[in-house]
């Protein structure tokens, strides 16, 4: 498990501008904790002023991707993820997607099957 320092930019893929969401909810407590947080969703608005993008990132200066979207989704975006060059993506539930998680460690990117409320909660993030 790779803990980033608390600055590191982490990408919220699946954001949404519902409180109620567990997306919303991992990127105000990643922003509480002092991370770089950028934003990607489909739907738009914002959280605590960060606006949500509809718009892949292109920057590769992204550590950590938590991921908010089912497998059919993600399956869509596999180049994307591996041109961002992140060091890690973390599956949250219901985000799991065996075969997208092995191309992504074929092109070394390290995968974590867990849920980022609790390791940010734990201090395992």
């Amino acid at each position: 498990m790779i803990n980033p320092p608390s600055s590191t930019p982490v990408l919220v893929l699946g954001a949404h501008p519902d409180p109620s969401r567990y997306a919303y909810k991992a990127a105000v407590l990643l922003l509480q904790k002092g991370y770089s947080v950028q934003l990607n969703g489909i739907r738009r608005g914002s959280i605590q002023g960060i606006p949500i993008q509809p718009d892949f990132p292109i920057s590769n200066s992204i550590h950590t991707v938590t991921l908010y979207i089912n497998a059919q989704r993600s399956n869509a975006l596999l180049q994307e993820l591996i041109a961002l060059k992140p060091k890690r993506i973390m599956f949250n539930p219901g985000t799991e997607n065996p075969a997208l998680a092995q191309a992504l460690q074929a092109a070394g990117i390290q995968i974590e099957t867990a849920c980022t409320l609790v390791l940010l909660h734990t201090g395992q993030f």
